[in-house]
């Protein structure tokens, strides 16, 4: 009955994958292999910030139907390209009304200016800057375009930077959960929000510290675009809200237009015939960048939290995390290409695990060790576990905004058998073995001997991290305790403590692995990605598991049709079913 059962399973997963799965692969397949549009002689190449960032281009195949848009690290590598495409005669960037998240804005102001610099200009326009989140950001990408238009109905409110914490303490009281939770050290806030109803003085004194250096920093950037002093801009913008008019008046924006009005603009400047290019057509039809030359950087990506095992994300999407095992296996594999001369490990993650941590920064010791120097590149988040993984590279590069330290640990559970005991549900649980055995059941609170082992687990924990730090970072152990607590620093703060050697982004990061590998600046060198993007079938594989035959029949089939020898016998076939038919087939079609 089981086999049964077993096959029935197969022949249902089979079906699905035949009709609903290999239909979609198939198109997907020959969206890839289509030829791309040209470029235009002329092209205005239009960047729409809208639509939400990621760090890194995802590899599964299928992520598009999650909702992945572009990159950062695609914006930058495309930009690049267009810098030197003589094609591409002007930039337009469409910018959101919210804000954009600080360390991202920092790498598209980057590259944006990187652009400007080759004689190119860009023209970026807004429909208004709404007091959300970091507006200041998206301001400052703005201010970083040769003219900055806003639509005339429009406000500029870009007055500051305010960010709001939720806090369960007073309800978890009322409705009788209990919060039971180790935190080292009070700067650690993850934890205040579940046992507290208001900032904490270290939870105060943190967040201030790392908003007022995002925003001071993004005012600074801003300011020297825009070629006035810090101090003057920050007067008028905190005088504010504006209307577009008064906007203009005080010389935060250029223009006043509509953005079709901003576009004819961007394809008169372009030239005769010019037209409107997407981004993302225009970055699918470069795709990556290459390079060229003898020796290679590999760059390995990692976005998203950071758990341990494999295949982190969907098959058709999905969050992103750091699966320990397919990052730790990339770093292996760039380790035993000979090609490659170091590494670039580009690193967007607000923590996780320290088991899947340490099994990631095992591979970066290997990398030291195999004589390839590790430049880390820090994203959005580099902070806790995403810090563990970068601390012993040989250099670590980040963006003033990006967040990152928070060397500390936290862990805990929620007590809930009192508050589902009001609604007449009645939780109690069972243990065998050790006193331990069930210390995290979520029926009883922590017992005093659990409580001191549990305790002292976390001690373990944080000073496993602060040892890494201190040795990553050639550090004296009380300096790191000091500078540790589970205290977020920004970038640019993290720069003047000794936890990071450089402000940036990819591009210095790459510069630097460059001058460690010792491959002179004059030197032409490709870049290696890793992990690998996964083809469809491939995707479908793991989506569906190795123990699937449905699905390794499937890729079977793929790699069997792939193949010229069984293309010819195939299309030799339909030629003689036709011929039977009756139908006239002029001459056999060459491959």
């Amino acid at each position: 009955m089981k086999q049964f059962f077993l096959t029935v399973l197969g022949v249902f997963t089979g079906l699905i994958l035949f009709v609903v799965v290999l239909p979609i692969v198939l198109i997907v397949g020959a969206a890839a292999s289509a030829k791309e549009p040209a470029t235009p002689a002329n092209a205005v190449l239009e960047l729409d910030l809208r639509e939400g960032l990621t760090d890194q281009a995802p590899t599964n195949p299928f992520a598009a139907f999650g909702g992945s848009g572009l990159s950062v690290i695609q914006i930058v590598d495309t930009l690049a390209q267009a810098e030197k495409d003589s094609h591409v005669k002007v930039l337009l960037i469409r910018l959101p009304e919210a804000g954009i998240s600080p360390a991202s804005a920092d790498e598209i102001r980057q590259a944006v200016r990187r652009f400007r610099a080759s004689g190119k200009p860009v023209i970026a326009h807004s429909q208004g800057f709404q007091p959300v989140g970091t507006v200041i950001s998206s301001y400052m990408v703005g201010a970083s375009a040769s003219e900055l238009w806003m639509q005339n109905t429009a406000s500029f409110q870009a007055t500051g930077f305010s960010a709001d914490s939720i806090f369960l303490g007073r309800a978890f009281d009322r409705y009788g959960v209990r919060a039971e939770f180790e935190q080292r050290y009070e700067y650690k806030n993850a934890v205040n929000e579940y046992t507290q109803s208001d900032y904490t003085g270290p939870h105060r004194e943190a967040m201030t510290a790392w908003m007022t250096s995002i925003y001071d920093s993004a005012i600074a950037n801003a300011a020297f675009d825009r070629k006035v002093t810090a101090a003057a801009l920050k007067s008028t913008i905190e005088a504010g809200p504006y209307s577009a008019p008064q906007a203009l008046s005080l010389k935060l924006i250029d223009k006043i237009g509509q953005v079709e009005e901003a576009e004819a603009e961007a394809k008169r400047r372009a030239g005769n015939g010019a037209d409107i290019l997407e981004f993302g057509d225009y970055a699918s039809s470069k795709g990556e960048r290459q390079g060229s030359g003898r020796d290679a950087i590999a760059i390995v990506g990692g976005e998203g939290a950071i758990v341990t095992g494999t295949g982190g994300g969907g098959a058709f999407g999905g969050g992103s995390s750091i699966r320990s095992d397919d990052t730790a296996a990339a770093i292996y594999d760039a380790i035993e290409d000979k090609s490659v001369k170091a590494i670039v490990f580009r690193v967007s993650s607000p923590g996780g695990s320290p088991e899947a941590s340490e099994q990631i920064l095992a591979a970066v010791r290997a990398a030291k060790a195999a004589g390839k120097p590790v430049v880390v590149s820090m994203g959005d988040y580099a902070a806790s576990g995403g810090y563990w993984i970068s601390s012993e590279a040989n250099w670590i590069v980040a963006q003033p905004s990006t967040l990152t330290g928070s060397i500390g640990v936290f862990g805990g559970k929620f007590v809930v058998s009192e508050a589902l005991g009001r609604f007449g549900v009645d939780l109690r649980g069972l243990s065998i073995g050790g006193d331990y055995a069930d210390a995290f059941a979520p029926s009883q609170s922590f017992t005093t001997t659990q409580r001191a082992a549990f305790s002292a687990s976390m001690d373990r924990t944080y000073e496993e991290f602060v040892q890494r730090v201190s040795t990553g970072r050639r550090l004296p152990i009380a300096r790191v305790r000091e500078i540790a607590r589970g205290r977020v620093w920004t970038g640019a703060q993290g720069k003047t403590l000794g936890l990071v050697d450089q402000l940036g982004g990819l591009t210095e990061a790459i510069g630097k692995a460059r001058e460690l590998a010792d491959i002179p600046a004059d030197t032409s060198v490709r870049f290696k990605r890793f992990p690998t993007p996964q083809s469809p079938w491939e995707a479908l594989s793991a989506a569906f598991g190795v123990q699937s035959e449905a699905a390794q029949a499937l890729v079977t089939l793929g790699g069997v049709m792939s193949d010229p020898q069984t293309r010819a016998v195939l299309n030799r076939v339909e030629m003689e079913r036709m011929r039977g038919q009756g139908a006239s087939v002029l001459a056999d079609q060459p491959l």
